[in-house]
């Protein structure tokens, strides 16, 4: 059963939302000191970073009008 879409949006906000809840706890149970903390919470964003430069690679315009009748909206 799916609870949400899989598309780009949810993608990149599960991720900024894990690794912002991740450095607000880490914060609060003064663990963020520790370098294994601090190398999860950093691939965390690299991660988030690398899906955002991706998608937007891969960022396809859609087009409303067919190219093959162009209209003009003068008339």
């Amino acid at each position: 059963m799916k609870f949400f879409p899989l598309n780009k949006d949810t993608i990149s906000l599960s991720i900024s939302s894990l690794v912002a809840i991740g450095f607000f706890v880490a914060g609060l149970s003064e663990v963020l000191d520790y370098f294994i903390i601090k190398a999860l919470l950093f691939m965390g964003f690299g991660a988030l970073f690398f899906v955002a430069i991706f998608f937007t690679m891969k960022n396809n315009a859609i087009k409303n009008r067919p190219e093959d009748k162009p209209q003009d909206d003068l008339h």
